[in-house]
């Protein structure tokens, strides 16, 4: 199933690839609470919900997707996490060399068709928009076992990973945390659908040039490791969105006027448009391997 939000904070299922049927009147509150509160009730509750929506969905015709405005699809989860560079994408490169990390994205999340704004910042040297899949938490919970950990994934979408290379921080409030930077869609597709979630490909491109190609088995830290990694640390919940790292080989500069497109197999494809930055930035940044100048303060200032 592939639930998506469209118009007025309407949510829809996707039927037969190119219609949509309205759901929003079968979620408890819908009317009466906002956007965020109505996914997460039906994410938190998603198998008590699971045969009312196929019962819909097979009664009604729906309206062409086409023809629709979507939404980002989850309006403002309690937390958008990233892996920290977690594909093997260099031969060399083994399961051991790989931390256990994650750090926050921006939860004002950018849905297909919206507008990356691109911080014009001194010490950036260029804009990469990192192809991610990423899951979505059904039930969250403390101290999640790897055994259990599939169980709390709702399902899984697309994302962008807007990153500002060539800043020394402290954080990655930065390089990676600003508004805009965390892109998502075009709908979550329900972990029924995806049997192997460690074994799909990722593909990106900007401006109809392909950047990223990779497959997700080479996922380093696969996702029961990172949910029960993270629920040792942080109270998971119900809509909170994790995207999983990035294979590094492909990527590329990200400027004012250019398009980014971002398909993961069995999802969907996402469109986003890139806005200011100022003058092109264009330079070749490989992330751990392109050095960078450590400024005085060994910070870099903004």
């Amino acid at each position: 199933m592939k639930i998506l939000r469209f118009g007025d904070d309407r949510v829809g299922v996707l039927k037969n690839d190119d219609m949509v049927v309205d759901v929003t009147g079968l979620i408890k509150g819908s009317g009466s609470i906002g956007p965020q509160a109505v996914m997460e009730e039906l994410i938190g509750n998603g198998d008590q919900y699971r045969s009312q929506l196929e019962s819909l969905v097979a009664s009604e015709n729906g309206v062409p997707v086409d023809g629709l405005t979507l939404l980002p699809p989850i309006p403002r989860p309690s937390r958008v996490l990233a892996a920290f560079s977690n594909y093997l994408d260099t031969p060399e490169r083994k399961r051991e060399d790989v931390p256990e990390e994650f750090f926050y994205k921006d939860p004002d999340v950018v849905g297909p068709e919206g507008s990356v704004n691109l911080s014009d910042l001194p010490g950036v040297v260029v804009h990469q928009p990192e192809a991610e899949l990423a899951y979505v938490i059904a039930c969250g919970g403390r101290n999640i076992s790897t055994d259990d950990a599939m169980d709390h994934v709702f399902g899984y979408i697309g994302f962008f990973d807007i990153s500002a290379r060539g800043l020394t921080r402290r954080s990655q409030l930065i390089p990676k945390g600003q508004a805009t930077y965390a892109v998502a869609g075009p709908w979550i597709t329900t972990r029924d659908e995806i049997p192997d979630p460690h074994n799909i490909w990722v593909k990106s491109w900007v401006n109809g040039q392909v950047r990223q190609d990779y497959g997700t088995e080479h996922m380093a830290v696969r996702i029961p490791e990172q949910i029960a990694w993270l629920s040792r640390f942080i109270n998971l919940h119900p809509g909170d969105i994790v995207a999983t790292g990035t294979y590094h080989i492909g990527l590329g500069p990200l400027n004012d006027g250019d398009v980014a497109e971002i398909e993961v197999e069995g999802i969907g494809k996402t469109r986003v448009f890139a806005y200011g930055g100022g003058p092109p930035r264009l330079a070749e940044f490989r992330p751990g391997m392109t050095q960078v100048e450590r400024p005085p303060g060994g910070m870099s200032r903004v």
